[in-house]
């Protein structure tokens, strides 16, 4: 064997060349790769020795995408359009043998190849979108050629992979490979050597209705709620059926380079980078997690049932506790209310359920956690209740399991000074609902040890959710950020805002719910109940709005009382008269002039102060890095991946 380049092997066996992509982990379509295989194939189209083509992946996977390296940067050449251009132009059948996944530029030059030929694990998809990009070597304009102009739509559109068997239906796989791929595929190019190579792009795209067509791509624009990138990847794969295919492809190569420059790709790299970021840790670094097979939850409420649900779901055994029988059937009852709805909706099956349900070991008896490897504190939110817990938790478990606190405001420090041992004891704070939210803050208190802070991630990790470490402050991360944001509302509305005026504001700038919206979603009172346990130590100083105190005061909790910042009749959220007057009443109270906001200056306002905030536990060194408190936003808070962010966006305000 001898290498066309560092990273594209080459070989010639039975007239067949063999060129291989060995560029670990992933393959990706680097510029070196892209290099290599343009000249690999160039060589193949010229060598009397060669019949035929097979590019090939070394190692897991075929090319799992572009390099991300280069992204955000001029591109360099070869372009990927062009290295697809000389696959598809190569006078001689050039076989993909495709196994792991071909996605973005690895599934575009599987697309250019002449025939494919598939492990039956393979998968195929053009994620571009989630960047924010759409395809950019051709996909948009040669994937409807073979799967046909609605699936093209959809896959183009969402980026979701589709695996081998269900791309040999569609026509994207040719052929299916048992046993060695690569001889599968050689094969197969020899079958096809001495006729003329069948170029994707002559393929004339199956007959479709335009009027589906249409409706699939406004179907995309609606459910992506703001983000470009699909509704161009969808339109542009509609210009197959309008332009030649030389043109569609410039058309979409104009589409590639805008999108590519806006400030939603930014946002989405950024997130994307970030998401690689946030799994160093440096206190963890050639630390080993401890074996975690038996878990316990204390507590059934709403957020310990969540959690049960998902540790139940990763695999763990696990035990839930509760103070009392009734207690106990409660919480059993939240727990099979959530997968009663998952066989409601088809995605798990009664046996499956009941195995699930079954499987839980549900007691009122602690000392029933002494086979426990990690057991995790979800009970009311009082420091006397749950320091009575954890001391309780010391006398019944090993000395080396693990101990959590999944508060969301108190100490845990001062929760540790209980433990035995502290140094196993750490801080897992679920977003609510806990099955369903990818969030987990992951908190590093002042005892945690490495082996107990690596334990926490790789539990996290095997929960399929993102851990974002943080220290210890009040709020951590997300909900110290939150309450600023949050008071700054209030300041704005005895300023002069109204309520749905920024939750207005806020929905067109991105968010799914406007703040006002989200208060009542998730009730009044607790936040309420925070205030007045404060009251006592609060600065007289310091600015105080008693407009939420009032509505509390009325019973106005929320949607869950029919009232809160806004009126629900019928369930129908409705802008308050009396809540407007008591706003206005407030200001006058105070002295205020009120004033208009503009809703740029609500977003603007709201960032900045997020943004100092964030800056302030960068500072105290409560988080590592301000893209990880951009990740909590973005997975615990609403914020979607296309704004990247309170910190990407008051950094992207400020120039």
């Amino acid at each position: 064997m001898s290498e066309a380049s560092p990273v594209v092997t080459w070989e010639i066996r039975d007239r067949v060349a063999l060129i291989g992509i060995d560029h670990p982990p992933v393959n990706a379509a680097s510029q070196a790769v892209r290099a290599g295989l343009l000249a690999a194939i160039e060589r193949a189209g010229g060598d009397p020795a060669v019949d035929a083509v097979v590019i090939f992946g070394h190692g897991r996977t075929f090319v799992a995408g572009a390099d991300i390296r280069e992204f955000g940067k001029p591109p360099a050449s070869p372009i990927l359009f062009e290295v697809c251009l000389a696959i598809e132009d190569c006078p001689k059948p050039v076989v993909a043998a495709v196994h792991g996944t071909a996605l973005g530029g690895g599934c575009e030059l599987a697309l250019a190849a002449h025939a494919r030929v598939a492990a039956k694990d393979a998968k195929f998809g053009q994620p571009e979108v989630n960047l924010g990009i759409v395809p950019g070597g051709g996909g948009t304009q040669r994937l409807p050629r073979l799967v046909g102009m609605l699936r093209a739509i959809e896959m183009n559109a969402t980026g979701k992979p589709i695996g081998a068997v269900e791309a040999a239906g569609l026509g994207l796989v040719d052929s299916l490979a048992d046993g060695d791929l690569v001889a599968a595929a050689a094969r197969h190019a020899r079958g096809l050597a001495g006729l003329p190579p069948r170029k994707t792009r002559d393929v004339a795209i199956p007959a479709f209705d335009r009027a589906d067509a249409e409706a699939a791509i406004a179907g995309v624009e609606r459910r992506a709620r703001g983000q470009i990138s699909p509704g161009e990847a969808a339109r542009m794969t509609l210009k197959a059926a309008d332009l030649p295919f030389m043109e569609g492809q410039a058309a979409e190569r104009e589409v590639f380079l805008r999108l590519v420059a806006s400030d939603q790709a930014a946002a989405l790299r950024h997130v994307f980078f970030a998401e690689r970021e946030v799994a160093k840790v440096a206190k963890t670094e050639g630390v080993a997690a401890r074996p975690i097979s038996r878990v316990g939850v204390v507590g059934a409420g709403t957020m310990g049932a969540g959690i049960a649900v998902a540790f139940v779901e990763a695999g763990y055994a696990v035990t839930v506790i509760e103070t009392t029988d009734a207690a106990l059937d409660a919480g059993r009852g939240r727990i099979d209310g959530t997968w009663a709805r998952s066989v409601a909706s088809g995605r798990l099956g009664e046996a499956d359920k009941a195995a699930r349900l079954d499987g839980i070991r549900f007691s009122t008896d602690l000392g029933v956690l002494a086979d426990a490897d990690l057991v995790v504190e979800a009970v009311f939110d009082d420091a006397e209740v749950k320091r009575g817990l954890f001391a309780r938790l010391s006398a019944v478990v090993g000395p080396d399991c693990v101990l959590a606190t999944n508060t969301s405001y108190l100490d845990p420090n001062d929760l540790a000074t209980v433990v035995v041992n502290p140094g196993r004891f750490v801080g897992l704070h679920f977003f609510s609902p806990a099955n369903v939210m990818r969030l987990v803050e992951v908190v590093d208190c002042a005892a945690t040890s490495p082996e107990t802070l690596a334990t926490a991630l790789a539990v996290t990790k095997k929960l399929r959710k993102l851990a974002v470490v943080t220290g210890v402050c009040e709020g951590f991360v997300g909900n110290r950020i939150w309450a600023v944001f949050r008071r700054e509302c209030e300041f704005m509305l005895e300023d002069g805002a109204l309520p749905h005026e920024i939750d207005a504001a806020m929905e067109s700038f991105g968010l799914a719910m406007g703040p006002f919206a989200v208060f009542d979603l998730s009730g009044l009172d607790i936040a309420w109940s925070l205030r007045k346990r404060k009251a006592a130590t609060r600065d007289p100083n310091e600015r105080y709005v008693a407009i939420a105190d009032r509505l509390c005061e009325m019973g106005r909790f929320g949607r869950k009382t029919g009232a809160g910042w806004y009126a629900y009749p019928d369930g129908k959220k409705t802008v308050d008269r009396q809540v407007i007057a008591i706003v206005e009443e407030e200001s006058a109270k105070k002295g205020i002039a009120r004033r208009p906001f503009s809703p740029s200056e609500i977003v603007d306002r709201l960032v900045a102060v997020m943004g100092r905030e964030g800056e302030a536990i960068l500072a105290e060194g409560i988080a590592a890095r301000a893209s990880d408190i951009d990740l909590v936003f973005v997975n615990g808070y609403g914020w979607p991946p296309r704004l990247g962010g309170p910190m990407f966006q008051a950094a992207l305000r400020r120039g």
